[in-house]
């Protein structure tokens, strides 16, 4: 954020006040990053405005990493866009914001607070009013709707506000306008012409309004030195986790529609066909995750997914997967609950639902993503993990990953795309599917048993051909087989690294997207003297053998994440883990406002 301690400038930075009056030139003021709030209503397209700063800023080599929230109602309703921007490492969307740019008065009523104190107040003029007696912050005036009206004309009304204030933020930060004229192109070019030609006289407005009239500095982030390095990509969770899912190898799938899910369907639709598969927007959602259960018999690893309600009309059918031993991925991108809960807000609340959740003994392998990239990457495990061990798999993203967008460094696709072949090779006389002594390994249908013993697959306990049966020991010992391929996994999974020393006062334990913010308060708090660690677990069940190990390095433990504490004073996690080690000093760090952990709140929750 633009703090004086950031200034790469070493000579005395220019005050952030008002200029006088007739004074077109900003003085430069060189910053590593800053956080820029757009506050409106969904109808405005600050979402649309934000997304694009964010990927100039990938475009830029910068680090990025945004937040929004947007109403659960169909008609709208106020809604934001933040973005965290600069060249030092980002690893928040900030806990307070250096630019507010509020558009009615409820958004700079709502938002004023977290303007931060000498921060500059951005408002359009002909629909705010702000208190001008409050000296903490700078004013600057705009009268936006009609300066839109203006350079627009026509029909086209106010509905440009969102790309002017681009233009705006473009003068006031000098950021590179080929780039985000050609991104404009991207974004309308597809549509029709007249589309474009009013987003592009839209921003040139923004960009031409002589904002050194009101504000007397114009903002240069730091010039960070190329390394020669990969590309950087800019895109959300969600695109992510479909792109990760397809290098992985997946390439059918079923699903259905439900917030905020829907828009990994929607890529997966358009980008399986380009490989040769099929993705299914099917009538309701036990529909879909049978028919993704369909794919998986068939031979191919298939992936269904939802958010919590929705997942819990698939269990049924997860449980089918879990008793037939058919590698399966479901993703659940998480948000508020119970019921509809809270449909656009972030909670990480499904991980017993992800791990517990079935009839009888199901065990299933659960995994996390830690941000956008990981999401890339968690994917391309979880296919791995899907077909090695037959089983089905859980990707546990949220509302918060699945909308955020950071840059990151293009991967090695070369390496990494898995290109996924049908097995039918004739299996050799003796071919069980369900060896007790082994894992469950499949032959899709078609598949020549040159012994002429054909298996079959089904719900019920069954042999190791895959025949009905209600024998006690043959189901102790199904039990035990489904169970202990879990426990092999567990073996090889890399234990996390801790970052930080590896004993101290406290250690803070996160999953999912807590990760920026606790590793930004952990280092705050190191750089303070405080003796803290942090550590992020991937893999929540099974879990890493070792992690014991790094707790006894511990006086306290820390586990922070985005769900209840429980009737008996522990989050979800927290109560996985003191079950699993009986270790008391596992303590909590919960939150259920819907929104995400500010650094703030994790420094005042550790050292409280």
């Amino acid at each position: 954020m633009i703090t004086p301690n950031q200034l790469v400038d070493p000579a005395p930075a220019p005050s952030i006040a008002a200029a006088a009056g007739g004074r077109a030139d900003l003085r430069p003021q060189n910053i590593r990053d800053a956080v820029i709030r757009l506050a409106g209503d969904s109808q405005d397209g600050i979402q649309s405005a934000g997304a694009l700063l964010a990927r100039l800023a990938g475009r830029s080599d910068q680090d990025v990493m945004t937040y929004m929230t947007i109403p659960s109602t169909i008609s709208g309703g106020p809604s934001i866009f933040q973005v965290r921007m600069g060249s030092g490492e980002v690893l928040s969307a900030g806990d307070e914001a250096d630019f507010l740019v509020a558009f009615y008065q409820h958004s700079y009523e709502e938002h004023i607070e977290f303007l931060k104190e000498g921060g500059v107040l951005l408002y359009d003029s002909d629909n705010v009013q702000p208190n001008l007696d409050d000296k903490r912050f700078v004013y600057v005036g705009i009268p936006i709707t009609g300066l839109t009206v203006e350079a627009l004309g026509g029909t086209a009304k106010d509905k440009g506000k969102n790309i002017f204030i681009l233009g705006l933020l473009a003068k006031i930060f000098d950021l590179d306008i080929e780039k985000l004229k050609g991104l404009l192109t991207e974004k309308f070019g597809g549509k029709n012409e007249s589309i474009l030609n009013t987003a592009l006289m839209a921003f040139q407005a923004g960009y031409a309004y002589p904002v050194g009239n009101v504000l007397s500095t114009r903002y240069q982030f730091e010039i960070r030195k190329s390394t020669g390095g990969p590309v950087q990509l800019t895109m959300d969770g969600n695109q992510a986790l479909a792109y990760g899912l397809i290098a992985g190898g997946v390439r059918y799938g079923a699903g259905y529609p439900i917030t905020p899910w829907s828009t990994i369907m929607e890529t997966l639709r358009s980008e399986f066909p380009k490989y040769g598969g099929l993705f299914v927007q099917c009538e309701d959602e036990l529909a879909a995750v049978s028919m993704a259960l369909g794919f998986s018999y068939a031979g191919y690893l298939a992936i269904t997914g939802s958010a919590g309600p929705g997942i819990s009309l698939k269990t049924e059918a997860i449980g089918w997967a879990s008793m037939a031993e058919i590698p399966l991925i479901i993703v659940n991108v998480q948000r508020g609950g119970p019921s509809t809960g809270l449909p656009t807000n972030v909670e990480q609340s499904d991980l017993y639902q992800a791990i517990f959740g079935g009839h009888g003994d199901s065990p299933r392998v659960v995994l996390a993503p830690s941000t956008v990239e990981d999401c890339f990457y968690i994917a391309i495990e979880a296919a791995r993990i899907a077909r090695k061990y037959s089983t089905p798999v859980f990707i546990l993203s949220d509302g918060s990953l699945a909308t955020r967008i950071q840059a990151f460094d293009e991967p090695d696709l070369k390496r990494l795309m898995v290109d996924p072949k049908l097995d039918l090779t004739p299996r050799a006389a003796g071919f069980k599917p369900y060896p007790l002594g082994g894992i469950t390994q499949h032959a899709p249908p078609g598949t020549r048993m040159l012994d002429g013993k054909y298996p079959t697959v089904t719900g019920l306990e069954h042999d190791e051909m895959g025949h009905p049966t209600g024998s006690p020991s043959l189901h102790t010992g199904m039990t035990a087989k489904r169970r202990n391929k879990l426990q092999q996994l567990a073996a090889e999974i890399p234990v996390p690294e801790v970052y930080g020393d590896p004993e101290g006062e406290a250690l803070v334990v996160g999953w999912g997207s807590t990760y920026g913010p606790i590793h930004e308060a952990v280092k705050s708090a190191r750089e303070r003297g405080e003796s803290v660690s942090a550590l992020h677990l991937r893999h929540l069940n099974p879990l890493p053998n070792g992690l014991e190990e790094i707790f006894a390095g511990f006086k306290r433990i820390i586990v922070a994440e985005m769900n209840d504490e429980g009737l008996y004073g522990y989050g979800q996690l927290a109560t996985v883990l003191r079950a699993r080690y009986c270790e008391p000093k596992i303590r909590s760090l919960t939150k259920t406002d819907g929104l995400t952990f500010r650094v703030k709140e994790i420094l005042q929750g550790v050292l409280k």
